[in-house]
């Protein structure tokens, strides 16, 4: 029998850990209001039987689930979309507009994911990719909004992480669920001072400005917490806010303090990154050994200097 990881809080949503890499470092958002129910971010495709499991821990059929909010379309966040929906009869997919073709279409966004980890680990991660059916996607303008039997969401374009990203203002908790938009905070690194966070500047999207702009945007609806894939609930959200903020800028210099060593550009941005991360996360009291520090960091690492690197190249042209 399966069993997921579930977290539950107020206003009927709760985190479903998706099991991807390790665990609660991907989260998948159940809200259920008055028996009716949507689903925030899917994880990958092994994440499927959890997603159900967690249905029935609900007393919920799959019938019951109205929504597929995909934040974007990265596959850590939409990858179980097509095998998930396969399984949700009444669910129609909301993704941004520039994100649509690559749900019903993913051949370019599985060329692209390759590229990154290569085929072996993508296999790994991923396994295949199955299609949405164009007819089960509905795409979310900006402001668009989306009701949950009583409930109403409002969907804002949040680029800056990625230019096909959205966010869900969910009016009756006065949260936000916020995808990658408002950076990664692991419960690993909570201490007494509260949650650490940090950017994702993953390729291939990352523009520094407009994920100032995003995070203005997403504070401007005064959040009492937000709800990130990577993960779950977070609060005290001006210094957190604060905190991405400072982080963009010092992305963006140690990109910079790189550009120009050639062959070595990403290797130099990965060694400062890692640097500068460990110094924030023992700033914040942290007292993990290196070594899980380290483990828990290199994904975001890798990823964020190829991001930084991308962000480069265009622009430079």
């Amino acid at each position: 029998m399966i069993t997921p990881d579930i977290l539950d809080f107020p206003h009927g949503i709760s985190a479903i850990d998706t099991d991807y890499v390790r665990p609660r470092l991907d989260a998948s958002h159940l809200v259920v209001r008055g028996g009716r129910a949507a689903f925030v971010d899917v994880g990958v495709n092994h994440s499927v039987p959890l997603l159900l499991a967690a249905l029935k821990q609900k007393n919920l059929d799959v019938g019951d689930v109205d929504w597929v909010f995909l934040t974007h379309v990265h596959l850590d966040h939409a990858g179980g979309a097509g095998e998930l929906l396969k399984h949700l009869p009444n669910a129609t997919a909301l993704v941004h507009p520039r994100g649509a073709a690559h749900l019903s279409a993913p051949d370019k966004l599985i060329a692209g994911t390759k590229q990154v980890y290569g085929a072996e680990k993508f296999a790994a991660l991923y396994g295949d990719i199955v299609p949405v059916p164009k007819e089960r996607i509905q795409l979310v303008e900006d402001n668009s909004r989306i009701r949950l039997n009583g409930s109403e969401f409002v969907c804002i374009h949040t680029p800056g992480h990625a230019l096909h990203h959205y966010c869900i203002v969910d009016q009756d908790s006065r949260s936000v669920f916020t995808g990658d938009s408002f950076g990664i905070s692991y419960r690993i690194f909570d201490t007494e001072r509260g949650a650490f966070i940090f950017p994702a500047t993953t390729p291939t999207h990352f523009d520094p400005d407009q994920a100032h702009a995003s995070l203005d945007r997403i504070l401007s609806f005064e959040p009492t917490d937000v709800y990130l894939t990577h993960y779950s609930r977070i609060t005290g959200l001006p210094r957190l806010a604060a905190d991405m903020h400072a982080s963009l800028v010092a992305y963006v210099q140690l990109a910079h303090s790189c550009a120009e060593k050639g062959d070595q550009r990403i290797a130099c941005m990965q060694n400062r990154m890692h640097a500068l991360l460990v110094k924030r996360v023992r700033e914040h009291g942290c007292t993990l050994d290196q070594a899980t520090v380290d483990s828990w960091l290199a994904m975001d690492v890798d990823l964020n200097a190829q991001g930084l690197a991308g962000w480069l190249d265009r622009t430079s042209k």
